[in-house]
This record gives C-alpha cells, sequence and structure tokens, in this order.
C-alpha cells in the first residue's frame, strides 16, 4: 500500500515556485503578452519588408525579428544552435510563428538585408524607453557615458599563434643582438603589426582588453541606469561622414592611440545621437581620461549643452597668470605651500558680469564669534601669512573660463568619487552585450552581419526594459535571465 502525505502550504508553495521558476512556456507567454511588435517596429520596417520581391516570403517578419530576439534573450550562441532549439521545441516555434523553422542563410540573409531598418527599430525603441528610464532614475536617466569597443572577427590574424609567433621572433632577435632592456619585443610587435586584416581593410588592428586583435571597432552610449541610448558601428560611411576620426598608429603605445581615437569620435558620435534624439536633453557626461582634452571640454558645454562634465585629468592643471599653484583635484593650493589645499567656500556669484564662481579660502582662516557685536568674523591665524588682510587669502575660480580645471563641478570631492563610479555601468553594457547578447565569437567576416548582431543585442535589452516596467519588476531592466531560471 503506497502510503499518503499530507501536503502543506510550503510544499504547495514550493511547488508553484519551481514550475514558474523552470517552466519555459510560462516565460514565452509572458514574453508575449508584453512585447508590442507593432509598436516598436516602424512603419518603414514592414513596408520594406513585404515589398514586391517577385515571389512570396517564405518566412515572415514578426516571426524572424521574434527568432532573433529570444536568440539573444536566451543567450544562443549560434544561427544553427538556435535552429536546433527551434527545431525540437513546439514551444519556440509556436511563440515565434513559424510553420517551418528558416535555415542559417535565411537569418544571415535577413540581417543583412534589413540592417537599415534595424537601425531605425533600434533608434524607435530608444525614444520609447527614455520615459521608463526618466520614471525609473531621473538622475541616472540624465546621464551620457561614453566608451569603445570592438566585435573581434574570423580572421587568420586572431589566431593567437599568430602575435605569439611575432613575439618570440623579436624576442630572439633582441636576445641575437645583445639589445638591452629599452628594447621591448611586445611594443616592436604593435609597430610592426598590419593596421587591418589581409582579407578586409575593414577589420581594423586594435588593443582591447589588454590583448591585441583585428575586430570592427563600434561606440556605446549608455545612460547613468547602463540602458544603451546609441550604437554607432565605425564602418566606411560613418568614417567617410567624420574623417577626422580616423588615426593611424603613431606611436609604439597602443594605449595612446587608442585614446586618441576616442577622443576624436567622442564629439561627432554624440553630435550625431542628439539629431537623432532631440527631445533626450541629458545634463552629465562620464568618460575616461582620454576625453580630457580643452576641445572636447569647450564642445561639451556650448555645443552639446551639458551642465557637468566628470573626466579624469590626463596631465597637470594650472591657471594662468595666477600664483596659486592647483593640485591633482584642480583644487587651488596656498602659495607658500602648495601641499597645502585651500578651502572651497560657496559657489554662488555677487559680480555685476553674472559668472559663476567658486570661492576658495585660505585653509587656516577660522570664523570667531564676537559677543558684542554679535556677529561672526574671519580670522586667519596662519603664521607665515602671504597676504596683509586679516581674513587671510580668497581666491576665486571662474568655471566657464577654465572648464577643463573646472567641469561644472569641483574634482576630488564626495560627489566627484560617487558620481564617477557611475561609469563602469557602460563597460559592464559592452560586457553584457559581448557575453549574455553572445555578440563576440560569432565566427563571421562579414561587416553587415556584425553590426545587425549588435543592434539586434540593443533591441533586446531595450525589450528587456519594456518587459520589465510592464511586469512593475524594475530590477530586471537590465536582464530578464532570473525570470528564466
Amino acid at each position: 500500500m503506497i502510503p499518503h502525505k499530507q501536503l502543506s502550504l510550503a510544499d504547495i508553495f514550493t511547488d508553484c515556485q519551481n514550475k514558474f521558476d523552470n517552466d519555459k512556456y510560462e516565460f514565452l507567454e509572458l514574453l508575449d503578452q508584453t512585447i508590442d511588435l507593432d509598436e516598436i517596429v516602424p512603419v518603414s520596417f514592414v513596408s520594406h519588408f513585404h515589398a514586391a520581391t517577385g515571389r512570396p516570403r517564405k518566412h515572415q517578419l514578426y516571426p524572424m525579428l521574434k527568432a532573433l530576439l529570444l536568440q539573444r534573450i536566451f543567450s544562443i550562441p549560434t544561427d544553427s544552435l538556435l535552429i536546433l532549439f527551434l527545431k525540437y521545441s513546439q514551444e519556440l516555434r509556436e511563440f515565434c510563428g513559424f510553420d517551418v523553422v528558416p535555415d542559417a542563410s535565411k537569418f544571415t540573409r535577413f540581417k543583412q538585408d534589413f540592417l537599415p531598418d534595424l537601425q531605425s527599430m533600434f533608434d524607435q525603441m530608444v525614444d520609447l524607453t527614455e520615459p521608463i528610464c526618466q520614471t525609473i532614475n531621473p538622475s541616472l536617466a540624465s546621464m551620457t557615458i561614453f566608451d569603445t569597443s570592438g566585435i573581434e572577427a574570423w580572421v587568420t590574424e586572431n589566431n593567437p599563434k599568430y602575435l605569439n609567433r611575432l613575439i618570440k621572433q623579436l624576442k630572439v632577435f633582441k636576445h641575437s643582438h645583445g639589445l638591452d632592456d629599452s628594447y621591448d619585443p611586445y611594443k616592436a610587435a604593435y609597430a610592426s603589426m598590419s593596421p587591418h586584416a589581409a582579407t578586409n581593410p575593414a577589420i581594423q588592428q586594435m588593443y582591447i582588453n589588454g590583448h591585441f586583435c583585428y575586430s570592427y571597432k563600434f561606440g556605446l552610449v549608455t545612460n547613468g541606469l547602463g540602458i544603451v541610448r546609441d550604437i554607432t558601428f565605425y564602418n566606411q560611411d560613418f568614417l567617410k561622414a567624420h574623417p577626422n576620426i580616423v588615426v593611424q598608429k603613431k606611436s609604439d603605445s597602443p594605449d595612446e592611440d587608442k585614446s586618441l581615437a576616442d577622443s576624436k569620435a567622442l564629439i561627432p558620435v554624440l553630435t550625431d545621437f542628439f539629431n537623432k534624439h532631440p527631445l533626450i536633453h541629458p545634463k552629465t557626461f562620464l568618460g575616461d581620461s582620454a576625453f580630457d582634452t580643452i576641445e572636447i571640454y569647450h564642445n561639451l558645454f556650448h555645443t552639446l549643452h551639458f551642465e557637468k562634465a566628470f573626466i579624469p585629468l590626463n596631465g597637470r592643471l594650472s591657471l594662468p597668470n595666477s600664483d596659486c599653484p592647483l593640485n591633482e583635484y584642480g583644487i587651488p593650493c596656498c602659495p607658500k605651500d602648495p601641499k597645502l589645499p585651500m578651502t572651497r567656500e560657496g559657489s554662488k556669484t555677487h559680480l555685476r558680469c553674472g559668472l559663476p564662481t567658486m570661492k576658495f579660502v585660505c585653509p587656516k582662516m577660522k570664523w570667531k564669534w564676537n559677543s558684542s557685536t554679535r556677529k561672526s568674523k574671519r580670522i586667519c591665524e596662519c603664521e607665515d601669512p602671504c597676504t596683509s588682510s586679516s581674513c587671510g587669502r580668497m581666491f576665486y575660480v571662474y568655471p566657464k573660463k577654465n572648464l577643463r580645471a573646472y567641469p561644472g563641478t569641483a574634482r576630488g570631492t564626495e560627489e566627484w568619487d560617487t558620481t564617477y563610479k557611475i561609469r563602469v555601468n557602460v563597460e559592464k553594457s559592452i560586457n553584457h552585450f559581448k557575453d549574455s547578447f553572445c555578440v563576440a565569437g560569432r565566427k563571421t567576416q562579414n561587416e553587415k552581419t556584425s553590426h545587425a548582431d549588435l543592434l539586434l543585442a540593443g533591441i533586446a535589452q531595450l525589450v528587456t526594459v519594456m518587459v520589465a516596467d510592464k511586469i512593475h519588476k524594475h530590477q530586471y531592466i537590465r536582464s530578464l535571465k532570473p525570470l528564466i531560471a
């Protein structure tokens, strides 16, 4: 006789929870209820897809898009594996709407033929998700973060043996000629490497994450939430429109060459982004030290109308016609003791010209209360004062006259340290695109296919934002994986 077991409320809850976590069909129903392709697919995309081609299309637009989105959400690395899942899963076929599963060439041709339409779809979804980001966190949504990276192509030069053989030969050359340590085989290898792959000049030699590779370069713009706002693929059309961006090898340092190329790409990328999205008005820019140039600060504040820029210094600061030196954070120091920073006191101006100022006072100045006048007075307690004033030295800085020293905020403060840490979100998004959305490791040399894969990764992230908003679970705006398993 089979013994009976009394089910408790905890057992019932556990069973339901396991069903929710492990039943992929439940997740597909959730996507089906929350994703409205009529809302996110531009009319121009539909018109282009259904244009007369001489024969009817065997596979429709929405099923193809759903399959490619599922590939990113489920982190399916190859098209062949996606096709295998579709063939053996009735639920996936029903969700996509396939009667017959397409072959690999159909997916590749779809990406290449409708690349401009995928771009317009991505741009439309950026506008649709902007109000959601503003609702989640207006402060983070008003930030703009920019960084560049690359998609490694399937070429011979990316084989580790290619570079290792070259470095080994240069080490033998150094040893045989008795060269000293000033000769660096790794820098010599970089200088001798071809600037592009032999099979395709568009696949440029780059230095990414500490290693050499031949890649298609792209720029990524996110907000403070880490949600993608713009993707710029550095193809020939973009480079022809912005000829100043291309930087060939100028030195034996790959880091310096990359910084120079990134600094030239920033303003054109942001200008194109704001032209496409005139209703998006971020106030704060975050970037690495590659953007620490006077020209970039001028363009960020005067052309693109940012109010603050958090960019680390890439060199020393100085104030013209001033005897107060600046430390590494741009804070004026005592003229007689450069290691003693002055104390900031207020930011408002009382000048007739109306220019905003930052006021710094002597660090040895103290406020003392006078009981007879019932007022406080400044008293400088410095043993070797640099001024005859009893209040001590006061120094006024005009941020708009020196944006590099004072980019809308003071360096070295708690606000600076807290805000600049947010810049890591753009690097997290790039890694998320490459790993979770399987942009990296694709065995292709085709430029259009790589570009389309990158746009589809961006579309998948924006779909994630819309789904998380509709189910009122904003903690999933970056990934829906917790809802899958």
